[in-house]
C-alpha cells in the first residue's frame, strides 16, 4: 500500500495539486460568502426581533437536509460545475454562523450595555465596542464549525463536476483503489484539521483580552 501511494505522487503530483487547490478555493470562497451573509443576518435578527424566528427557522431547515441532497437540488437550477456547488456549500455554512452570531450578540450581559450607555456611548458605539467584541468568540466558533462542514461537504461537490479531492475519492471507490481513498480522505482530514487550528490561533490573536 505504501509503495502505491508513493507511485501515485511520483506520477500524478500535478493532478493532485490541482485537485487540492480546487478544493481549497471552493471551500474558502464558500466560507467567505457564508460569513458575509450569516453575520449581518445574525445582527439583523438581534436588532429586529421580528426577523429572528423566520430567518432562524429557514436556515435551520438547511441543517437537517443532507449535503448531497442540497447539491443535487442545485442541478436543475444552475446545472453542474463550481457555481452550484459553491451555492450549496454557502447554504450549508450559513446556519452555524447565523446561530452563533445571534447567540453571541443576544447573550451580552444587560449590565454591560447599561454601563456603556451610562458612559455616553451611542447605540452604534455600543454595538461596535461592546456587543460585537464580546460576541466574537461565539462567532469565530460558528465560522470554525462552518469551515469544517464546508471542507467535508466539498468532497461531495465532485459529484456535480466541481472538482476537488472528491474526484480522487470517488475514483478510488469506482476502481476499488484503497490508496486513492487514503490519499483523498487524509488530505480532506488534514484540511479540516488545519482549519480548526487556524481559527484557534485567530481567536488567540484577536481575543487577547481573554487572558486577563
Amino acid at each position: 500500500m505504501y509503495h502505491l501511494i508513493i507511485d501515485y505522487f511520483q506520477m500524478n503530483s500535478g493532478r493532485f495539486l490541482t485537485m487540492l487547490t480546487d478544493h481549497f478555493r471552493i471551500s474558502l470562497c464558500s466560507l467567505l460568502a457564508a460569513v458575509l451573509i450569516g453575520v449581518p443576518a445574525g445582527f439583523c435578527c438581534v436588532r429586529f426581533h421580528v426577523l429572528q424566528k423566520p430567518v432562524s427557522t429557514a436556515f435551520g431547515i438547511l441543517r437537517i437536509i443532507p449535503s448531497l441532497a442540497i447539491l443535487l437540488l442545485m442541478l436543475p437550477v444552475l446545472g453542474t460545475g463550481a457555481v452550484p456547488a459553491a451555492i450549496a456549500l454557502i447554504l450549508l455554512a450559513i446556519p452555524p454562523i447565523l446561530e452563533n452570531t445571534i447567540a453571541g450578540l443576544r447573550d451580552v450581559p444587560p449590565f454591560l450595555l447599561e454601563t456603556a450607555g451610562g458612559m455616553g456611548m451611542t447605540g452604534r458605539q455600543v454595538w461596535m465596542r461592546v456587543r460585537f467584541p464580546l460576541a466574537l468568540p461565539l462567532i469565530l466558533t460558528g465560522m470554525k464549525t462552518a469551515a469544517v462542514e464546508i471542507i467535508a461537504s466539498a468532497t461531495l461537490a465532485a459529484r456535480i463536476g466541481a472538482g476537488g479531492m472528491g474526484d480522487l475519492i470517488f475514483t478510488g471507490i469506482g476502481l476499488f483503489r484503497t490508496d486513492l481513498l487514503l490519499i483523498g480522505g487524509i488530505s480532506v482530514a488534514l484540511m479540516s484539521f488545519s482549519a480548526g487550528i487556524f481559527f484557534h490561533l485567530l481567536e488567540k490573536i484577536i481575543l487577547k483580552y481573554k487572558r486577563f
